[in-house]
């Protein structure tokens, strides 16, 4: 009786075993007729505005792709990961989406958790389309990563030119997080700008991660400085802290920033009023009265109750829209296998292929054929390391809410 239980028990264990064997399987191996996109990003904590806009803004442009016919008949299906701006949890999601078939990554929403990323899609060769996470070291050596959002030299650079193009300022002083890439990125390419543009940056205060809700002495020094603008190349948490403080302390520069401080507007218990006149470069308002945001904006708020889009949604949206579009330029088609192709081109190649791999190779040379109109920016095009061509926009909030300039 002992050893007919002991076979028994053996016989169930060889059966679970095998059944989450074919589960494994099944979940890595995407189907014949849809493509699997993976993204990463803050869905909760402090940059959660961030996450849940690209996640929203991915999801109603899948949404539309599929409702018109999906990408020569094959649809598109789309998961995000919480990774809490962690790098860590990114590398966690990420393994996670791998599991589940992921063939195109949007990447990770903020920078240093997509950079913690990016050596594994290299690695695997999964083509990455980020729409936010904006570090030059994202595209250094990896052929297969893609950025829809301005470089953060080209954020910095941009800026020092706009402040200068329309004289808003001789003096300028600078908070930025010296422990995050984004930040730092910024603000080294900036300053080099600003002295070429015969701008003074009369002071240039640091903070770190694990010390970002005191800033009294940084904004003390920046208004002792006599800078008349204060640009902030941060995120918007840390910048409704910072304005807080020059409330208090009387300081009233103009104040300057990047696509970071898009979602000031909806910190929680912030005096929105203390925002009045910042002035941020981004490639998207949500008030302009061009027909392709405007078709963007009232498809999003009827969504997702009425909410305003950011940039980052934006962006995301342009991210799906791109990849289709570089898809299609690649000839990319499933329903066949990797067998019947004829070898005469590269779309050929990889033509039926359900294989990431396979389907990044094709898109790293679609994407450079592309030239896309999006509300992000008309004309967009890709080069072969991986940034994108667009022209910056600036905005400035006025009467609490988003204006463009």
């Amino acid at each position: 009786m002992k050893m007919n239980l002991k076979r028994m028990i053996a016989l169930i264990l060889c059966v679970v075993i095998c059944g989450a064997l074919f589960s494994s399987c099944g979940a890595a191996d995407s189907d014949s007729t849809t493509i699997r996109i993976g993204g990463i990003g803050p869905l909760t904590g402090s940059n959660a505005q961030y996450g849940n806009a690209v996640k929203n803004a991915a999801e109603l442009a899948v949404k539309e792709i599929n409702e018109a016919g999906g990408i020569n008949g094959v649809k598109l299906s789309f998961n995000m990961q919480d990774d809490e701006s962690d790098t860590e949890k990114a590398v966690n999601a990420y393994n996670a989406l791998k599991d589940w078939g992921m063939q195109i990554s949007l990447g990770c929403v903020t920078t240093d958790p997509c950079k913690a990323i990016v050596p594994s899609t290299a690695e695997d060769n999964i083509f990455l389309l980020t729409p936010s996470a904006s570090s030059e070291d994202i595209l250094k050596d990896n052929d297969n990563c893609f950025q829809v959002c301005f470089t953060d030299p080209n954020q910095g650079t941009a800026s020092a030119q706009y402040i200068a193009e329309h004289k808003l300022a001789q003096k300028i002083a600078v908070i930025y997080d010296n422990s995050n890439s984004y930040s730092t990125g910024i603000f080294n390419n900036f300053a080099k700008e600003a002295e070429a543009q015969g701008l003074e940056i009369v002071a240039s205060e640091a903070f770190t991660a694990d010390k970002k809700t005191d800033f009294s002495v940084q904004v003390s020094k920046a208004k002792s400085s006599g800078a008349d603008l204060l640009f902030l190349p941060i995120y918007y948490t840390e910048a409704s802290l910072i304005l807080k403080e020059c409330d208090a302390q009387g300081y009233t520069p103009t104040v300057f920033g990047c696509d970071g401080l898009d979602g000031l507007l909806s910190v929680e218990n912030f005096d929105t009023s203390l925002a009045e006149g910042v002035i941020l470069l981004t490639p998207f308002a949500a008030d302009a009265t061009d027909e392709a945001t405007q078709k963007f904006v009232k498809a999003y708020k009827d969504a997702y109750d009425g909410e305003t889009p950011n940039q980052f949604a934006a962006d995301a949206y342009d991210a799906i829209y791109a990849i289709k579009a570089a898809l299609e330029q690649s000839g990319r088609t499933v329903g066949t296998t990797a067998a019947d192709s004829t070898g005469e081109n590269d779309a050929d190649l990889i033509n039926g292929s359900t294989s990431a791999s396979d389907i990044c190779e094709a898109m790293k040379t679609g994407i450079t054929k592309i030239q896309f109109d999006g509300v992000t920016g008309e004309g967009m095009t890709w080069d072969k390391n991986g940034a994108v061509s667009k022209e910056p926009k600036a905005m400035k909030i006025v009467d609490g809410a988003y204006t463009a300039m």
